[in-house]
């Protein structure tokens, strides 16, 4: 295992949409240490917002222009965004441990602004997590050597992770979910066999061996579900929530010590001016939980 950097930041943030963002740039101005999980392109909900309307200050603004506003800010304030999807965070009490693949990053406070997943599970995704079925194929790959293995892709990046086990597993399929028809992407490897049907089921016994289509079946060792954000729960283990939203209090405060969450993921109104407002929030008070700290080591 790899440990990013190898140091501890003050605040990790995980999500660039506007509360992340909002929460990088507040977080940054109080001197504090940050590292900015998300991707260069910052919200595919965001890009896709064909015109905004109601963003103080910026009336009728399509979301590519908005996008492009939030990236200027992050430049002038000289904070970077490190491109690695965070699979797993574990508490482990006076810090957080942040799990990308085979690489680890450790942060004293952390903030979740990971947006909220609208797809509903497949039935059986969250009775088998842990037990056959996964999030992250880079992550557990290894033990699928010379087993068959399917890639339920919500998203194109799931071709690549498709990829990668193609090379351990003995059998590959790849199910792909965001593209309607799709019989074979260029991207894939050949000795992928990528199944056009729809998945309804994942069945087993103690671990899932089975996925159950409208019109087949396959048998399989092991099955991940790529999606562009995981469940709060798979993310961050012991974490309350409320159906699909993390629990906070008015300060954007967690069940978890030095975890504070903020945007679509904590709740309903889903609005970017929301979101940045409760990105400051939770930048202030991890703040605040920092410098508590200090004191009471002093």
């Amino acid at each position: 295992m790899i440990v990013g950097e190898n140091m501890r930041y003050d605040i990790a943030i995980i999500g660039t949409g506007p509360a992340g963002l909002s929460a990088a740039i507040n977080a940054k101005i109080r001197n504090k240490n940050i590292i900015l999980f998300g991707n260069d392109n910052l919200s595919n909900k965001l890009v896709k917002a064909p015109s905004i309307d109601n963003y103080l200050g910026f009336s009728d603004i399509s979301g590519e222009e908005l996008k492009d506003k939030f990236k200027s800010h992050l430049e002038d304030m000289e904070i970077s965004i490190t491109n690695k999807k965070i699979n797993n965070v574990y508490a482990m009490g006076d810090y957080f441990a942040l799990m990308s693949g085979d690489e680890m990053f450790e942060s004293t406070a952390l903030i979740l602004a990971t947006g909220v997943e609208y797809l509903k599970p497949l039935k059986g995704e969250e009775e088998y997590l842990g037990k056959g079925v996964g999030y992250c194929a880079t992550c557990d790959a290894p033990l699928y050597r010379g087993k068959k293995v399917a890639i339920i892709g919500y998203n194109e990046e799931s071709e690549e992770e498709a990829n990668f086990l193609s090379e351990i597993a003995s059998k590959t399929y790849f199910i792909p979910m965001y593209k309607k028809g799709l019989t074979r992407s260029e991207n894939l490897d050949e000795k992928i066999e990528v199944i056009s049907d729809r998945p309804i089921e994942i069945k087993g016994d103690s671990l899932a061996n089975k996925v159950l289509f409208r019109e087949s079946e396959i048998d399989i060792d092991g099955v991940f579900v790529i999606k562009d954000s995981a469940s709060a729960k798979a993310l961050v283990p012991g974490i309350e929530t409320d159906g699909p939203h993390i629990k906070v209090d008015l300060n954007m405060q967690t069940s978890i010590k030095g975890c504070f969450a903020a945007g679509d993921c904590v709740g309903k109104p889903y609005s970017y001016i929301k979101s940045a407002g409760q990105g400051q929030i939770a930048a202030i008070n991890a703040v605040s939980y920092l410098d508590k700290l200090k004191l009471q080591n002093r």
